[in-house]
């Protein structure tokens, strides 16, 4: 059996682990924190239990993509959903207007149709288009069918708003339809079409909260993983990954242990990897080249407590804009931040009447924070929490527009910044989603799975695209390089039938 050491247990080094166990791997997974998990990590505080990264998830109906994945991953027993409101699982808020997003095709064009009948035929051109995107991939789909490259790749290379401006003629409704970029820290005239259909189709098929927090994912997939005979070994920081003249032969942890590896894979953001090869196998240009690439943003999120019995469960998602745009909202100033947010609520438990916690998440620039960068989560100072508390209140401020008095009805609250997130997860400077997608680089925008060191692979978020979707692709084109797409799509197909 060859060894395979996997660096970081977020979802990508997760469902590496459990696709090459199930494939005959010896499979060795290193966590360099207390908790398994990355973005799908939860915290509690007070009894009561937040979430930081996978705050939804889409195609999770019998036979839908997601669905099938999590089948082929055995977490169907310990990963139970709730179904967000099939009429608006997202609302955009513009200009004091409220715009439902609906599931399904259909339901989806009458709803928005109602808002903008002038543009049913229109809106019918809009969906043809994002679905002809989302099926011209075998990966997104999970179906062995002929990849229509061309389109693809006429998509990747042409921005959301450029083609919005073609098909829809109603400005405001291109507005609409942009609303939920928050979800990948679009850009005007930069982020690809192809990433806001993916999106689109991925959520509009169906859309549902995990109950009782995504941390339940990793332990299913850790659980998994385990009966495939691999191992996930927490509190071990990677701080080397060891080559010879050819090739790396194992990694080197903080605590001065050493795995042996025959292949090793890392789910840190490349970056990070980078760090940890000092070998000559990767060659300066190599590593200028992936060190240059362009991060999305970072985040600010508040954590929020509510009162018991005071605050009706939330069953969507809520994009508050104080603007008539959702574009440019990380384009701020100390008087105009915030421009967006969004606001949601933990399912704790199936059907809740009242939430017990909800968070609220807007743009943040890294350099706000830039000037605690050497300090530790918990130690970094009076003037950083006080710098927190601002930023909070001036996004309840946003909020209650929207939501009047929501602060009477939070018990506490609590905050995460740029360095929380580069602290718990290794992206670079606290980035929400990685490696920024641009059409003016094309490719070279992208991070391939293989590097310059033959038996080193990369994983996650950054490999093809962020979100659960974009990590289960990236998941499945990381492993196909061991035992071939073929392979897993049929195992796939065979846990479905």
């Amino acid at each position: 059996m060859k060894k395979v050491v996997i660096i970081g247990s977020g979802l990508g080094g997760l469902t590496c682990g459990v696709v090459l166990a199930k494939n005959g791997y010896q499979v060795t997974v290193l966590e360099q924190e207390a908790q398994v998990g990355g973005c799908l990590q939860c915290f509690t505080r007070k009894g009561v239990k937040f979430e930081t990264g996978m705050h939804f998830i889409g195609s999770a109906d019998k036979g839908q993509t997601l669905s099938r994945f999590a089948r082929y991953m055995g977490v169907t027993d310990t990963v139970h959903l709730s179904r967000l409101d099939t009429q608006g699982y997202d609302v955009v808020s513009l200009q004091g207007e409220h715009f439902r997003f609906a599931n399904g095709r259909e339901p989806f064009i009458e709803q928005m149709a109602a808002y903008f009948p002038h543009e049913r035929e229109n809106l019918n051109r809009y969906f043809d288009l994002v679905e002809k995107v989302a099926n011209a991939s075998t990966l997104h789909s999970l179906r062995q069918v002929a990849d229509d490259r061309a389109l693809s790749m006429e998509y990747q290379l042409r921005s959301i708003n450029e083609v919005l401006d073609e098909v829809i003629g109603d400005p405001m409704l291109r507005q609409v339809l942009a609303g939920t970029l928050p979800l990948y820290a679009a850009e005007k005239d930069k982020t690809p079409f192809s990433t806001h259909a993916f999106i689109m189709d991925f959520y509009n098929q169906s859309a549902f909260r995990i109950v009782g927090g995504s941390d339940s994912l990793a332990r299913g997939l850790t659980l998994s993983l385990e009966r495939e005979g691999g191992q996930v070994i927490t509190r071990q920081r990677v701080v080397e990954i060891v080559c010879d003249e050819t090739q790396a032969v194992g990694v080197l942890t903080a605590t001065g242990d050493y795995y042996p590896a025959d292949i090793v894979i890392s789910d840190a953001h490349p970056a990070r990897t980078l760090e940890m090869v000092t070998s000559p196998l990767l060659r300066p240009a190599y590593r200028k080249r992936v060190l240059s690439l362009r991060n999305t943003i970072g985040g600010f999120s508040v954590y929020l407590h509510f009162k018991p019995g005071t605050v009706p469960y939330m069953n969507h998602n809520f994009y508050g804009f104080r603007q008539s745009s959702p574009w440019d909202c990380e384009i701020y100033d100390d008087e105009s931040w915030p421009k967006g947010y969004l606001y949601m609520h933990l399912c704790h438990q199936e059907n809740p009447q009242f939430a017990e916690s909800g968070v609220i998440l807007s743009y943040m620039h890294y350099n706000e924070v830039a000037r605690w960068q050497d300090t530790k989560v918990g130690h970094r100072g009076n003037e950083y929490e006080s710098f927190k508390m601002m930023k909070a209140e001036r996004l309840l401020d946003a909020v209650e527009h929207d939501f009047p008095n929501l602060r009477s009805d939070i018990a506490h609250y609590y905050t995460s910044t740029p360095l929380t997130y580069r602290d718990y997860t290794g992206t670079e400077q606290g980035s929400m989603y990685g490696i920024a997608k641009d059409i003016h680089l094309g490719p070279a925008a992208r991070v391939h799975h293989r590097t310059k060191i033959p038996n080193l692979l990369l994983t996650g978020q950054n490999i093809n695209s962020h979100g659960v979707l974009g990590v289960m692709v990236g998941t499945v084109v990381t492993c196909s390089e061991l035992i071939g797409s073929e392979t897993i799509f049929k195992q796939i197909k065979e846990c479905s039938e």
